[in-house]
């Protein structure tokens, strides 16, 4: 028998008490970096959060589609067979084309400006209400994705009422509203629900409660759209009222899209893209630095 103080028998290997491992360097030890606070872990683009946002926001309107696409469209479509009806006949016409066809274009633009201004304006603003904005603010998503997902998503609602209008009017005896400009219908479409859906993002950052979002909804977008030309020339008016139209930003984006239809507009189509484009631009600018900034969203 041996006793604790007899050495081990050579040959045999001391007994541990854990296993090692063998591919265990014990020149380095393992240290377990953490980036600093603030540090993005994601490089680039989060796609992957991005479209979660927007189909987020693409499934919120489709589920009550029949008030957020349907609705609309047919009340514009009340709009052309109203006014159809009551200047349409007698041979009314507006540069050179039966007023149907003139207001048409200009109904459709319209129907499409003022969903994209609802469907932007509801999203921030519920989540502040329902105590829910953390759902927009703690994913791992940057500024800039954030306000794309919420612009995208109006304007594909946009896009959709824009869509299903043009259809019933097509539909509709005695309304051309075929296309001439496919680039011009395509891009003063767009640049106009951009428009709208950026003025609807900051109107929902700015809003306390639903009442402040209807009030920009009455006082400045259904003005704004009523009086941008959509049912008349503005070479018929006077030349102050003239001044004013052009200070109307909706102008330019239901002119030039009447223009992909009728090939005629009321303002050079050239201004009329730069404008727009620089308006976008500078409520782009406006809506990341108040976002980024937290203002009325995390106070």
């Amino acid at each position: 028998m041996g006793c604790d103080c007899c050495p081990e028998p050579i040959g045999e290997k001391p007994m541990l008490d854990q296993p090692q491992n063998s591919n265990y360097d014990h020149s380095e030890s393992v240290v377990q970096n953490f980036l600093e606070p603030g540090v993005p872990v994601i490089r680039g683009v989060n796609w992957s959060g991005f479209l979660a946002l927007y189909w987020k926001e693409v499934r919120r309107f489709l589920k009550v589609q029949l008030q957020t696409v349907w609705a609309p469209s047919i009340t514009t479509l009340l709009f052309l067979i109203i006014f159809s009806v009551a200047l349409g006949r007698g041979d009314y016409s507006v540069m050179g084309v039966p007023f149907s066809d003139f207001i048409a274009p200009g109904l459709i633009c319209m129907g499409m400006l003022q969903n994209a201004f609802a469907n932007s304006s509801f999203s921030l603003l519920v989540g502040k209400i329902q105590g829910t904005i953390v759902d927009y603010l703690m994913p791992p998503l940057s500024v800039g994705e954030l306000l794309a997902g919420l612009v995208a998503s109006s304007v594909t609602r946009a896009v959709m009422v824009g869509f299903a209008v043009w259809l019933a009017m097509a539909l509709w005896p005695s309304v051309d509203v075929s296309i001439n400009h496919w680039w011009a219908v395509i891009w003063f479409g767009l640049m106009g629900s951009v428009m709208l859906s950026l003025l609807g993002v900051l109107t929902s950052i700015w809003a306390e409660k639903f009442d402040h979002a209807a009030a920009v909804t009455n006082f400045i977008v259904a003005p704004a759209a009523l009086l941008s030309g959509t049912f008349y020339s503005i070479d018929r008016l006077a030349p102050t009222f003239q001044a004013i139209s052009h200070a109307n930003p909706f102008f330019y984006a239901i002119s030039g899209f009447r223009y992909g239809f009728l090939g005629e507009a009321d303002s050079p189509v050239l201004i009329g893209s730069i404008v727009l484009l620089a308006i976008n631009a500078g409520l782009s600018a406006l809506c990341y630095f108040l976002l980024r900034k937290g203002w009325k969203i995390k106070s």
